[in-house]
């Protein structure tokens, strides 16, 4: 478990990075509120990290289902992330730190156990 931990967080700096900079454009540019901009830099970055961790982390075959349940389950997260940074008025770091933290372990073990479950 130690070594897909290790392997989804380093695939993870990369999708962080991805995220962070299309939310920061976004909610600078736009001024669109934290729940959309998290929800649109999340869906971006997604992608990269789900076949990403399918292919090197799991060795699991990325499938429409597959993708769409984490998808849909970190989608969720992402938005409830940026809904409650809206209603407390939290700065945009503090919304990209709390979700990357809690997508980071909350994605992993979604990811292990539910979406590629059956691995060694």
């Amino acid at each position: 478990m130690v070594i897909h931990f290790a392997k989804y967080f380093s695939i993870g700096i990369i999708n962080t990075l991805i995220h962070w900079i299309i939310f920061a454009n976004i909610i600078y540019i736009t001024n669109t509120p934290q729940s959309y901009a998290n929800l649109i830099a999340f869906i971006a970055a997604i992608t990269f990290s789900f076949f990403s961790n399918a292919k090197f982390t799991f060795k699991k075959k990325a499938t429409s289902g597959r993708y769409l349940a984490f998808l849909v389950f970190m989608g969720i997260l992402s938005y409830l992330t940026g809904f409650v940074a809206d209603k407390i008025n939290a700065a945009p770091i503090i919304t990209l730190v709390a979700f990357s933290a809690i997508s980071l372990i909350l994605g992993f073990l979604y990811s292990k156990f539910i979406v590629f479950k059956g691995i060694e």
